[in-house]
């Protein structure tokens, strides 16, 4: 069970319910990380910028590298909710995550992505040399400010216990 419980439309402030309608017109859906974030709009939208970063990596980053990517930084940080909730963006393309081979654009970001939760003041310097060789500095800014947000979504689902959405619950690994 969260430990923070989800809004409840009905009895949220005009704000929250405004905050609330924005993210289903613009996603069509609404998650239980999302609905106990809406406590606070404000840290909701922040958490999204993760979609407006994502958009900003799609020309050099496909998506599948990008699930790759956030999967990597999710199971590292043994966080359920994203683990799972990447795990789907991949079976749903037709993607086993078990037998994936990764190419060599998707393996050093899983590899920078583990490393950024391993330590990320020891980002291996052969890593980073690579990620230099194939994005320019501004992909990188963006790269490394969706990883944050990715490692704080991670944070913030583990320390909340957000409940697995159950649609997501025929994903779960293993």
């Amino acid at each position: 069970m969260s430990r923070i419980s989800q809004i409840d439309y009905t009895e949220a402030s005009p704000e929250i319910r405004a905050e609330h309608d924005r993210e289903l017109s613009l996603r069509g859906r609404m998650t239980n990380m999302k609905r106990i974030m809406l406590h606070s709009p404000a840290a909701h939208r922040i958490y999204a910028e993760w979609f407006t970063l994502r958009d900003l990596l799609r020309p050099a980053i496909s998506d599948r590298a990008i699930w790759l990517f956030s999967l990597a930084i999710s199971e590292a940080s043994n966080s359920l909710v994203p683990s799972t909730f990447f795990r789907r963006a991949l079976i749903d393309s037709g993607l086993q995550p078990e037998t994936i081979v990764p190419d060599a654009d998707e393996a050093l970001l899983m590899e920078f992505g583990k490393a950024i939760i391993a330590d990320s003041n020891a980002v291996p310097d052969a890593v980073w040399q690579q990620l230099e060789a194939r994005y320019d500095e501004p992909t990188l800014v963006n790269l490394v400010a969706f990883a944050g947000i990715m490692v704080a979504t991670t944070i913030f689902t583990n320390v909340v216990e957000v409940d697995l959405d159950p649609e997501l619950n025929s994903y779960k690994k293993g």
